[in-house]
């Protein structure tokens, strides 16, 4: 796969972690793999630059050569992590979160190829709805971003739906793929990552 020439891949690394008692959950490993190396791969087979969106301060130790861009506004939630991603590329971004290990090129090659008519946003369907942190946004959702912020509305499902279109891609596409219950499978807990490690082991 080539990668477009002006598409950012912007990794997510939010979240304080709480459930991994305070530990940077990306930086576990599946496989043997860190989490983070997984969709750093993933990305960079579809993206032309690659950015970490994280307020940690050891984040630039992540990923070497990798920008680490933190977040401008004081509030906390995940709409502010695309804020400012948006805030820094000129051009579409693909954001992943970082805590989803299974996700793969073929994957983000067809949110990609899906996004190229779309003027706000491109999101594949899991199996419990869109998943927005596994999508593509244009520079044009940022007024819209900035809008529901400064209504104090920090829900990505609310800003989805001021934009003026979105792209939805069934989860039968999806599927085409690959399991979507393991492509968007997200590590939340110690228990998650027991599961992913053994979901890894088992293909």
């Amino acid at each position: 796969m080539s990668a477009p020439r002006s598409l950012v891949g912007a990794i997510v690394a939010g979240g304080a972690s709480s459930r991994f008692d305070g530990a940077a959950k990306g930086l576990r490993t599946v496989g043997g793999h860190r989490i983070i190396d997984r969709v750093g791969d993933a990305l960079r087979a579809v993206t032309s630059e690659l950015i970490l969106l994280s307020n940690a301060e050891d984040a630039e130790c992540w990923l070497p050569g990798v920008t680490v861009i933190r977040d401008a506004r004081s509030e906390r939630g995940s709409l502010v992590g695309l804020h400012t991603a948006l805030t820094h590329a000129s051009s579409p971004i693909l954001v992943v979160a970082w805590d989803m290990p299974f996700v793969t090129g073929e994957l983000l090659a067809l949110i990609v190829s899906r996004s190229v008519h779309e003027h706000f946003a491109t999101l594949p369907t899991g199996v419990q709805g869109p998943e927005p942190f596994c999508a593509t946004y244009t520079p044009a959702c940022l007024p819209f971003v900035e809008t529901a912020l400064g209504s104090g509305d920090l829900r990505m499902s609310s800003m989805l739906r001021r934009l003026p279109s979105a792209t939805l891609i069934p989860t039968s596409e999806v599927a085409r793929i690959g399991d979507p219950a393991r492509l968007f499978f997200n590590v939340n807990t110690l228990h998650d990552l027991t599961v992913a490690e053994e979901m890894d082991a088992a293909r």
